[in-house]
């Protein structure tokens, strides 16, 4: 299975606390970190939820 590096390009200053939750599930702490996830349709949504906040590459 493929994996995706995530890294969160936008702060969360001002965001609904439901997106802020999505971005720490997905592992992410502070602006420019990043994680390594397994491609499936789980982190998929997650990423859909906050995709202007994160940047999403094949690793």
């Amino acid at each position: 299975m493929a994996k995706l590096k995530i890294t969160l390009v936008r702060s969360l200053i001002g965001r609904p606390e439901e997106q802020r939750k999505v971005v720490r599930a997905l592992g992410l702490g502070k602006t420019n970190s990043f994680v390594e996830q397994q491609d499936n349709p789980q982190v998929r949504g997650m990423i859909n939820k906050v995709s202007h906040l994160i940047k999403v590459e094949e690793a």
